[in-house]
């Protein structure tokens, strides 16, 4: 039963995982929606005037990240070149194509695409749409990236649940050009993976090992951690290309499932023991009932007849006995019989 509510709780842990990460993706779709499909921004970005977008949306830009989480707003060139990011207004102008293939795919097809990404500023949750003038001219596309920090803390304030994101040193080092270098520190470091962000940093570095982030796929083991039992639940994180380039782990207390199966066992244990006492109870009745007292009436008997006792003749035959038992009182009878005969 314990096993069952706990295989329970690890997929539930990962439902809600799935679940709000793609509900991240498509309010990072969204959000970049609104404000690509505005007339102003269209008309400024087929301008290529970019003091006059970082006006128009920066205060947007500011007002969602203090508000939803959003880290990352970024206009782009076809195929995938920088023109404005509203995060870093002085950073513009690099090609994009090499490490972000879902802009490449969105300008390419000029369809709306969204999913992980790791960004010059970051790994992130995006939402990317293309962009056209008003004359429904391609001229490029806008993307809104929502901070892993925001949707792991949130989960955290919802749920109750300990989480932390992993992403390869090689490519965030590689891509991420923009973070803090202090994040590459042994602390931070387990195998080929940076701890990028976590809600509980002592908890989760009891809980995983660099053999756990080998996971290709969806995985769940139960460990201990200071004196405490937790589910744990790694999630893959695959970019456009399809691949897994950071991975999240989730842990939740399995203390109260572990006490319950616990409290199961001692009950377990009283119940054997009560249906112990009864067992006995019941072979003493049976044993004592059915053989023990007509025992002991035939070994009198017997002692009786052994010392010539004259008031055999007048004792009364023994029945209803066991099979057992019976054949031992039919010689009985005879031999009383035998010596009651003159």
């Amino acid at each position: 039963m314990t096993g069952s509510v706990e295989t329970g709780q690890l997929e539930l842990m990962k439902s809600i995982i799935d679940f709000n990460l793609q509900g991240a993706e498509n309010k990072a779709l969204a959000r970049a929606a609104m404000i690509a499909d505005t007339p102003k921004a269209k008309q400024l970005f087929a301008a290529q005037d970019r003091a006059g977008l970082l006006a128009e949306y920066l205060p947007v830009f500011k007002a969602q990240k203090e508000k939803y989480g959003v880290d990352q707003a970024q206009f782009h060139i076809p195929p995938a070149t920088s023109f404005l990011r509203l995060h870093s207004p002085d950073k513009f102008g690099d090609d994009l194509t090499q490490f972000r293939p879902l802009v490449v795919t969105v300008n390419r097809d000029q369809v709306a695409g969204k999913g992980f990404a790791i960004a010059r500023s970051g790994p992130a949750i995006f939402g990317v749409v293309p962009m056209f003038d008003a004359n429904r001219k391609h001229i490029g596309s806008f993307e809104i990236g929502i901070a892993f920090a925001a949707i792991l803390d949130n989960l955290k304030a919802a749920y109750g649940l300990e989480l932390a994101v992993f992403i390869k040193e090689s490519p965030l080092k590689e891509f991420a050009t923009g973070i803090a270098p202090a994040l590459f520190s042994d602390q931070n470091r387990l195998g080929e993976y940076i701890r990028y962000h976590s809600t509980n940093t002592d908890l989760i570095q009891s809980l995983v090992t660099d053999r756990d982030l080998n996971a290709t796929s969806n995985s769940e083991y139960v460990r201990e951690a200071l004196g405490v039992p937790y589910g744990v639940v790694m999630v893959p994180l695959r970019n456009a290309a399809g691949d897994v380039l950071g991975i999240i782990a989730v842990a939740k207390d399995f203390s109260g499932s572990r006490s319950a199966q616990d409290r199961s066992k001692v009950w377990q244990i009283l119940m054997a023991l009560f249906a112990i006492v009864l067992l006995v109870g019941f072979v003493l009745i049976v044993i004592r009932g059915l053989l023990l007292r007509p025992l002991q009436a035939l070994t009198a008997k017997f002692s009786q007849l052994a010392d010539g006792d004259d008031s055999l003749q007048e004792n009364p035959k023994l029945d209803n006995l066991c099979e057992e038992l019976d054949a031992l009182a039919q010689q009985y009878d005879r031999l009383r019989d035998s010596k009651g005969k003159p």
